[in-house]
């Protein structure tokens, strides 16, 4: 179970901008040794001051009128979280996405900066294509994850992209978009404060927090939600 870091990006310049190589880690500082001329908002830092979180979007699914609602809280890059959803979330959507007997809201968490970058490309499909996209990054986590240097792993993400029918244009301007990435990075804060989020993946039934567990227990919590 993938453990909250350091909330705060700050210290970390914009890389092609400052010139400075990000650390995969958001809140670790920008290492001296390390330049890089990778350029792009898929880099891009926090600022101090106010940020707009307004037009990010909850991804939902189901029925958006149900009495139950699960949200899960959820990194691109923790194992855990990709075995829920080449596993549990499967069920999970069988028996209560696809039925419409609840409300299902995914939050992405960002630990790092893949993590970021990932939900960068995840989202540049829209609210119709997010799910698709993440299921190919979630199958795809052992590979891209690791592909060693920031340049690999975006380029494996952007291979991603594109096998969801996204064009280069679309997904440049995805990850070029910095104001977009501070905009995620904020929202998460938030959300993750607010709810108390400090391991991945978590849920919210009904707003009460579960951490991991299994399918047949988060059934019988679903279930009961329903019948109460």
């Amino acid at each position: 179970m993938m453990q909250r870091r350091n909330l705060i990006l700050g210290g970390l310049a914009v890389a092609g901008l400052g010139g400075w190589a990000l650390s995969n880690s958001i809140g670790a500082k920008p290492n001296a040794t390390g330049l890089t001329n990778l350029a792009g908002a898929a880099h891009a830092q926090t600022t101090e001051g106010s940020i707009d979180t307004s037009g990010i979007v909850d991804m939902v699914q189901g029925n958006v009128d149900s009495a139950v609602t699960v949200t899960e809280y959820a990194s691109f890059t923790c194992p855990h979280c990709a075995s829920f959803h080449n596993g549990a979330y499967k069920q999970l959507k069988a028996d209560f996405i696809d039925t419409g007997k609840i409300k299902f809201i995914y939050r992405e968490v960002y630990f790092d900066r893949p993590g970021l970058w990932a939900s960068m490309i995840a989202r540049c499909g829209g609210q119709d294509r997010f799910f698709g996209i993440a299921d190919l990054i979630y199958k795809g986590q052992s590979e891209w994850a690791r592909a060693g240097e920031p340049a690999a792993i975006i380029d494996e993400l952007r291979k991603i992209g594109r096998l969801a029918g996204l064009d280069k244009e679309t997904l440049e301007a995805c990850l070029q978009d910095g104001e977009k990435a501070q905009s995620l990075v904020a929202w998460w804060q938030e959300n993750g404060e607010r709810d108390d989020i400090n391991s991945t993946p978590s849920f919210l039934i009904n707003g009460t927090k579960h951490s991991n567990m299994a399918y047949p227990e988060m059934k019988a919590l679903i279930d009961a939600a329903l019948e109460s």
